[in-house]
């Protein structure tokens, strides 16, 4: 009989141990589940200021081939305005040498002419040389 009146009297301090126990391990467990929070947050910050200086560098990145394809474009109007340039130097040059051929040309029949002219004049002048010695009796 005195044990089971010290059972029941014990009992509920076995019971309130136990409840304390089972409070301290979970409280424990909380905190470690909280510590696990806060590192999940923490690697979560991580990860976004990873993704952030990314999108920061995919941004110089695209910067730098904006301008890449702007020089490119650049140099393409600077080699199409040098190729007209060129272009135009050789034609202009092309028409001199044309325009200077039709002249030397023109010249050269001019001369022409005037040879044949002298020609006929000396042959007028021998001519008349001769029917005068024929005719100078």
């Amino acid at each position: 009989m005195i044990i089971i009146i010290v059972y029941f009297t014990v009992k509920p301090y076995i019971n309130g141990i136990n409840n304390s126990i089972n409070g301290i391990e979970n409280a424990i467990n909380g905190n470690i589940n909280y510590i696990n929070g806060i590192v999940s947050a923490i690697y979560g910050i991580v990860k976004a200021i990873h993704s952030i200086v990314e999108a920061i560098d995919g941004i110089f990145k695209a910067k730098n081939e904006i301008n890449n394809v702007i020089y490119g474009i650049f140099k393409a109007i600077h080699s199409i305005v040098t190729g007209l340039k060129n272009g135009m130097n050789g034609l202009n040059n092309a028409i001199g040498e044309a325009l200077s051929d039709i002249v030397e040309c023109i010249n050269g029949i001019v001369n022409a002419i005037n040879g044949t002219f002298k020609a006929m004049q000396l042959n007028l002048w021998y001519c008349s040389i001769l029917i005068m010695t024929i005719l100078w009796p």
